[in-house]
Parts: structure tokens; sequence; C-alpha cells
């Protein structure tokens, strides 16, 4: 079992070997195999650039500045977004950007091909607006036009848990997330996380039962 998440040493980050504690990967076998993995063509280009990106822009540059600089590293200059429906505006924003910025771009939204979501063994009590058409999301559509236009990088904008693994598992071209989707929180999921101890803890821990007054106020 491994607990990277409740790590307090972080010796991985230092390299102190003596200090990893008992269930550490770092103490597994195998280190020579994984670096040998990094001398692979394409993922030491990404690796190597990726790595640049963070040197020369960590806490300076935005999410949207950080994929052009590793865009431009990697000499990609043709991306793709894969939108949600739901955010065509913000994706018509990030067009615009990556275009003044010397780009060209292909986008797709998740309901290309109106494919009827019936073909997913849905009844109507499971659509959203029962009694309508309704077109599933179709990632893998998505994928698979991004790859006809020869996109180099794909940018994930906005889709549905689930749909982003299907994408991701289906893009040829790396892919990159500029944001992912919670209608509930404006997009920005880890505002959740950090009122899990607080107003979000009774419906993320049900088996605790209630905040105390503390840490709900």
């Amino acid at each position: 079992m491994y607990t990277c998440a409740e790590c307090r040493r972080v010796a991985c980050g230092s390299g102190d070997a003596e200090a990893y504690p008992r269930d550490c990967p770092s103490r597994e076998p195998g280190r020579d195999e994984l670096l040998a993995l990094y001398q692979d063509g394409r993922d030491r280009h990404l690796a190597r650039n990726a790595a640049l990106v963070e040197a020369h822009g960590y806490c300076r540059l935005t999410r949207i500045e950080e994929i052009m600089d590793f865009a431009r590293r990697c000499d990609y200059s043709r991306l793709g977004i894969a939108c949600c429906v739901g955010l065509l505006r913000e994706a018509v924003v990030v067009s615009r950007i990556l275009r003044a910025n010397g780009f060209s771009v292909d986008s797709v939204a998740c309901k290309n091909a109106a494919l009827p979501k019936e073909e997913l063994d849905l009844a109507e009590e499971d659509k959203v607006t029962p009694g309508e058409f309704e077109a599933m999301c179709n990632p893998i559509g998505q994928a698979r036009a991004l790859a006809r236009a020869g996109t180099e990088l794909n940018l994930l904008l906005g889709l549905c848990v689930g749909h982003d693994s299907l994408f991701m598992k289906h893009s040829v071209a790396p892919v990159t997330v500029l944001a992912v989707k919670d209608r509930v929180l404006g997009h920005n999921p880890l505002a959740a996380i950090y009122l899990a101890d607080g107003y979000y803890h009774d419906r993320l821990f049900p088996a605790e039962g209630g905040a105390d007054d503390g840490a709900a106020g």
C-alpha cells in the first residue's frame, strides 16, 4: 500500500534515501529501469520541456501561459481543444489567445456526431431532460477528429468526469488539462477540498456525522 498523500517527510524531493518511509515507492527496485523510460525520444522530449516550463515559469506564469510555453518548447504549432458544449464561450477566448500567440487551433465539442444517449442503454429517467433528444458526450469522436486534424498537443477544457478519461485514452497527441468541469464550484473542484472540514464535511464524510462548530464557522 502506498500512502504518499499522508507522507510528511517528502524525502523523495531531496533524494535522501535514508529518510524514505517503509512504504515509499522510492524504496522499490527498478530505478534504472524508470530512468531508461525517460530516454525514449518522445517521452524524454516531453519530460525535459515540462521541467523547463516548471523551472522558468513556476509561480509566475498562468496555466494558459504555461501551456503555450510548453507547446513552443516542444515545437508544437497546431493545438487542439476538446471542450464541453457548456464551455464554448470559454473555448472561444482560449482559441483567440492561442491564435494571437501564433498557434493554429482546432476545437471539437463533446456532443459531436449527435449520438443518442439511448445507445448507452440509458432510461429516460437517466437523462438530464427526460423525454427529449439528448446527444451523448463523444470523447472518442473528439479524439479522432483532432487526430484527423493533425493536432500536436490537445487541451482538455471542461469535459465530464469519465469522458475526460476516454479522451485521454484515445487521443493520439499528448494531452494537457486547461480546466476541469465543476459547475457547482465555478470549475474550481479544490474548493470542496478546502472546505472538507467545514461546510462540505457532512457531504464528503457522511459516516463521521456533523462537523464541529469551529470547523464550520
